[in-house]
């Protein structure tokens, strides 16, 4: 690609950030990656109503935690800054003058009582009510187009509150181009003359995201597809301003488990699993959501789900680095209809980069885990716990129970197995296996095997009448790895500590 790559992602801070919303950020990242380009952050906060102070700082805190961090944004080479909207508002006057004074734009006066009324005039005849080339010059409305050019002064030198309005041309028919969903037609009749700037000196989303994508030199605006409708608008904007139109794709929507619907907070919090990317505290209620940082996900295992929640590779790949997504991703393998979050394949994608760790690196993750649990323990041990474990946790966290019994001993233990397997006789059989550990000088794991494991071929009776009272014994349940691997960790006096335990606690 020859041009320029520029690409932003531009979030309100009204909230946290939605995985809908990181995925846009991702796909934006890796465009702008592959093609040597920019990633642009814009803070589009000019709806000061449901604006959130701590929203922002979320944003950037969630890109970082991702590594898709932006190029230019909020204090970081402001090239064209500044990127917060509401430091922009000097901006966009000049340019709703401008479109008013070459005819793309009128101003209107209409009340929003009038308006309402209107509305339920259409409404009582079955009718729409659309502010268009239909209505805006019929006398019924109050505008720049019917006014004349004293009487609009005058209402404005009078203070009178208004919005200037984009007019939409008649009869004509767009052909617009979307690099994921093809050429769109769209007869210009059909479309509403928008609001564009009002009375307050404020811009709406369409004018200023139009102006502050051409200051930026935005090359590629890649967005969610509820901004679709807004694409014949914006293409008209362009148009009227008389500047090169970036290409547009638009992303479809991560959709429920079950199927139809955009994925909601309400969605994850039924099934039980998170939405945003990192836990976030709502500071007037003091409500906490679930982050995947915090339920202890990987960063790039949810950057993975992430990536392949929309877009195809073409492969039978699944698992990609970074770097990989960057070199593969494409927008022409976009898809254009909604993909389906499934929580049990994000647990697998996080089991897989789990597994992909070496027991140290995993041990580094786990050591503070378990320091929060009061357990003090030698790295190289832990270490030798993470190597024997880890292969059956999903996530770090699960570590804490597949691997409790290497550091603490069993307060109880299994009933069901305990039900099924001590035996009349096993307290004794118990007894009398201490006497052969005790006896064992060289407490290796090959030398404690073929002690144990020959007195038991001695004794002719099954391996599981003795290997399974004494599982439950050092475990407190039938799990965990290799029962000799198990005994030569925790020890000889340990091992012999817990089966007096068990013979006293089971009999």
């Amino acid at each position: 690609m020859s041009e320029n790559v520029r690409v932003r992602f531009a979030p309100s801070p009204t909230g946290p950030l939605h995985m809908g919303g990181v995925r846009t950020a991702l796909y934006n990242y890796l465009f702008a990656k592959k093609h040597n380009g920019t990633f642009v952050l814009r803070i589009e906060d000019t709806d000061q109503t449901r604006y959130v102070a701590n929203a922002e700082q979320y944003i950037i805190d969630s890109l970082e935690w991702c590594n898709i961090p932006f190029d230019e944004g909020p204090g970081k080479n402001e090239k064209y800054g500044p990127y917060r909207q509401s430091e922009r508002k000097h901006l966009y006057k000049q340019y709703a003058d401008q479109l008013l004074e070459n005819g793309w734009a009128y101003y209107a006066f209409d009340t929003a009582e009038e308006l309402d009324a209107h509305r339920k005039d259409h409404e009582a005849n079955g009718k729409t009510f659309i502010y268009n080339w239909h209505n805006r010059e019929k006398g019924k409305l109050v505008n720049s187009l019917v006014l004349s050019k004293e009487e609009v002064q005058q209402r404005i030198d009078n203070g009178d509150k208004y919005v200037v309005r984009f007019k939409t041309p008649q009869d004509e028919t767009l052909i617009l181009r979307d690099e994921v969903r093809g050429t769109i037609k769209i007869d210009t009749n059909t479309l509403d003359d928008k609001v564009l700037f009002k009375s307050d000196g404020m811009p709406t989303y369409h004018l200023a995201n139009i102006v502050d994508d051409h200051l930026m030199k935005i090359s590629h605006v890649i967005r969610g597809e509820e901004w679709l409708p807004s694409l014949p608008l914006h293409t008209l904007l362009y148009k009227a301003f008389e500047w090169e139109a970036p290409k547009f794709a638009h992303l479809s929507l991560i959709l429920k488990p079950v199927g139809k619907g955009k994925l909601s907070k309400r969605d994850g919090d039924k099934l039980g699993f998170p939405v945003f990317p990192l836990e976030y505290t709502n500071e007037e209620s003091g409500d906490v959501s679930r982050g995947y940082k915090e339920d202890g996900y990987f960063p790039e295992a949810f950057v993975n789900l992430l990536a392949l929640l929309g877009w195809n590779p073409g492969t039978e790949q699944e698992l990609f680095s970074l770097e990989e997504l960057t070199e593969a991703f494409d927008l022409a393998r976009v898809s254009k209809s909604g993909a389906k979050f499934s929580p049990d394949k994000a647990k697998w994608f996080n089991q897989q980069y789990l597994q992909q760790k070496s027991a140290e690196e995993v041990t580094e993750f786990f050591l503070p885990i378990l320091a929060k649990q009061g357990i003090e323990a030698n790295k190289e041990y832990v270490q030798k716990v993470v190597a024997l474990v880890k292969e059956r946790a999903i996530f770090v966290n699960d570590l804490v129970e597949l691997s409790d019994f290497f550091f603490t001993n069993p307060t109880s233990y299994d009933e069901k197995a305990a039900k099924k397997q001590w035996k009349e006789d096993t307290g004794s059989l118990m007894t009398e296996l201490i006497s052969v550990i005790e006896n064992i000088e060289d407490f290796s794991i090959d030398n404690a095997q073929t002690e144990i494991k020959g007195w038991i071929t001695s004794k002719e009776i099954g391996f599981g009448k003795v290997m399974q009272p004494l599982r439950l014994s050092l475990v407190g349940k039938l799990a965990g790895p290799d029962l000799f691997e198990i005994m030569t960790m925790i020890g000889k006096e340990t091992t012999i500590q817990r089966i007096q335990n068990a013979v006293s606690n089971l009999a």
